[in-house]
């Protein structure tokens, strides 16, 4: 054993440290530079990542101090950028949109009685699941456009002023391409669409698309009875889950207008 370990010794040959054979080829290769009168140059770094790291936690830092300070400005701008309200004049017709029946409902009412509209269209939403069932055992369930018309009657808009969905609907989208149905069908020039402050500007941009083309004008009146204001809709959770939720929308529908 002795006898092949000194074998297998002398034909690998003596090892250095790894460490070692580096620093000796540095060595070498300096003197190699000072006898041929070459500059000496540095030996490269290597990549840090931890380097790179901090920076990015640094600048993420930076940033939401930034955010942090200006937080209500920023907040406030946008929801001036979701709140679309048009000087109104005379229109043919008054537009609700799917939801929030009571604000929409005052708002209405409050534009016919101005006398900017002599018609108010009010849309028939999608029933919920189980409505059927419901109504089978006896139960009785007030839908959207009943809820729309017992809030106008009750401000004392005639029956004679309403114009109901006949389709049912379950987003402005569609909304809009069944209001294009009746607008065309009676030459209507103008339209006033009543809806919630957060939404106005998203119904804006879907009506323009719909009726894209057509002379028509499209004026938005977001109704002043919502609790939702552009400087301080952040400090109430159901806001927030609306605004987060808009944001996505408005995205979709720019993505989807690209397409």
């Amino acid at each position: 054993n002795k006898d092949a370990a000194s074998l297998l010794s002398e034909w690998i040959g003596p090892q250095a440290p790894k460490a070692q054979v580096r620093t000796d080829d540095f060595r070498e290769k300096r003197e190699t530079e000072l006898m041929d009168g070459r500059p000496i140059e540095p030996e490269s770094r290597r990549f840090k990542g931890p380097s790179i790291v901090k920076w990015i936690f640094f600048i993420l830092f930076i940033t939401y101090m930034v955010i942090s300070y200006y937080r209500v400005p920023i907040l406030t701008a946008l929801g001036n950028y979701l709140i679309v309200d048009h000087s109104l004049k005379e229109a043919d017709l008054i537009v609700c949109t799917p939801g929030s029946p009571l604000e929409q409902g005052l708002m209405a009412a409050e534009l016919y009685k101005r006398g900017l509209a002599p018609r108010i269209f009010i849309p028939e939403e999608t029933p919920p699941d189980g409505l059927e069932i419901f109504k089978a055992q006896g139960g009785r369930y007030p839908e959207a456009s009943g809820l729309f018309i017992s809030i106008l009657k009750s401000l004392n808009v005639p029956g004679s002023a309403f114009i109901v969905g006949n389709l049912a609907v379950d987003s402005i989208q569609e909304e809009a391409e069944e209001v294009r149905k009746v607008v065309m069908g009676k030459g209507y020039g103008s339209i006033i669409i009543v809806t919630s402050p957060s939404r106005a500007r998203r119904a804006y941009l879907i009506f323009e698309k719909v009726f894209e083309g057509e002379k028509l004008e499209i004026m938005i009146s977001p109704s002043r009875y919502s609790d939702f204001k552009a400087d301080n809709w952040w400090t109430r959770d159901k806001y927030l889950n609306e605004v987060v939720f808009e944001c996505q929308k408005l995205l979709y529908h720019t993505m989807k207008s690209l397409w």
